[in-house]
C-alpha cells in the first residue's frame, strides 16, 4: 500500500486528513505528557527527589513533538 502522499488526493479526502491531524496532535501530546509525567512521579515517589516529574512532562511534550514532526513535518 503506498504512502499518503504517494497516493492520488481526492476532494473527499482532504477535509478528513486535516480532521484526523487535528485529533492526532493533542492525542500525542498529552500522551507523551501523561506517560512520561507518570514515570517521572513514580520515579519521584521511588527516590524522593521530586525534580523528576518536570523532566518527565518537559521530555514527554519534547518527544511528541517529535513523533508529530516526523509524522507530519516532513
Amino acid at each position: 500500500m503506498p504512502a499518503m502522499s504517494e497516493q492520488e488526493r481526492r476532494p473527499e479526502t482532504d477535509g478528513r486528513d486535516f480532521a484526523d491531524a487535528a485529533w492526532s496532535v493533542p492525542s500525542y501530546l498529552m500522551s507523551g505528557i501523561l506517560l512520561w509525567g507518570g514515570i517521572g512521579w513514580l520515579l519521584s515517589w521511588w527516590t524522593g527527589v521530586h525534580a523528576f516529574i518536570p523532566i518527565g512532562v518537559i521530555l514527554g511534550v519534547g518527544l511528541a513533538a517529535y513523533l508529530i514532526y516526523l509524522k507530519y513535518g516532513r
